[in-house]
């Protein structure tokens, strides 16, 4: 389960020149923000130790200067664009690509890998990092992915998962309300390597956190991941909301809790680096943009 942190973000980096994007782009893979060829580019360059921004699909100011290094580094016209020849001077890793030209499944190691890890994580299904292999934590998002997708769960990247890759993202079809009023730090998306499920909310420890609707309690009580204590609540829809890094839970499990109700008081517990409020919304079993949805 990702590490999350209380810390804000920068904004994303400037969004390169449509053309170049598009033509690096897996094609009809919906995202918010990057596209998922662009981020197996910086996986790969990050492997090589030239760039240590985010992994958000963006060709900004960042992965120009690491690529053209690269580029550089390889006999290359240091020239920043990332067609055929750069791709192959990343040999196997680079060579692994485009995402849907073979299976994947456990075991499997390449640019692929990570375009698929990145384009499962804007889906709801993130992995623990964006490294170009697909181990326990890409096949168990690929599968919960698969599943929900009415694909067979069987693990392996195929024709019919690229296809449903190319579909829009999840969206809750519930409207909520702020569980706080604080202000946000990280919000829903990439960060370093790894993926942020849902947004941070930044406030003083003890101040109350609200039901951002009227459910019931599914979950309250402490976590064995970096969670520390967190509530669970069901609106219907397939709708559920997290709230973790909780100091006190004011609810039980079972309990029918009206929008706008205390359900417990901000924290730091679990793995967390500051009193914050980590607020997730998730629509059967995938992760979406909360403030999509607030």
């Amino acid at each position: 389960m990702p590490r999350v942190f209380a810390a804000t973000i920068a904004p994303l980096a400037l969004v390169a020149p449509l053309a170049l994007v598009a033509a690096l782009a897996l094609p009809g893979v919906a995202a918010a923000e990057g596209k998922p060829d662009i981020a197996a580019l910086q996986v790969g360059l990050r492997a090589r130790g030239l760039y240590s921004g985010t992994v958000d699909g963006v060709l900004g100011p960042g992965t120009e200067t690491a690529l053209r290094r690269f580029q550089k580094r390889v006999g290359l016209t240091p020239d920043g664009v990332p067609g055929l020849r750069t791709r192959k001077a990343f040999g196997r890793y680079g060579r692994r690509a485009p995402l849907g030209r073979r299976p994947l499944a456990l075991g499997k190691r390449g640019w692929d890998v990570a375009a698929l890890q990145f384009a499962l994580a804007w889906h709801g299904f993130p992995s623990a990092v964006f490294d170009g292999y697909l181990g326990s934590h890409t096949d168990r998002a690929l599968r919960r992915f698969q599943a929900r997708a009415g694909i067979t769960p069987d693990g392996t990247a195929g024709p019919a998962t690229v296809a449903a890759l190319r579909g829009p993202l999840p969206r809750s079809p519930l409207k909520l309300i702020r569980p706080l009023a604080g202000p946000v730090g990280d919000t829903f998306g990439p960060r370093g390597a790894r993926f942020h499920a849902g947004v941070d909310f930044l406030a003083r420890a003890g101040t109350p956190v609200a039901a951002a609707g009227s459910g019931q309690v599914v979950f309250a009580g402490p976590s064995g991941s970096g969670w520390g204590k967190f509530v669970v609540i069901a609106h219907g829809f397939g709708v559920r909301t997290r709230y973790a890094h909780l100091s006190r839970i004011k609810v039980r499990l079972g309990q029918r809790v009206p929008a706008g109700s205390t359900i417990g008081l901000v924290g730091a517990t679990g793995e967390a680096n500051g009193p914050h409020l980590h607020f997730e919304v998730i629509v059967r079993g995938a992760n979406v943009d909360p403030l999509g949805a607030l």
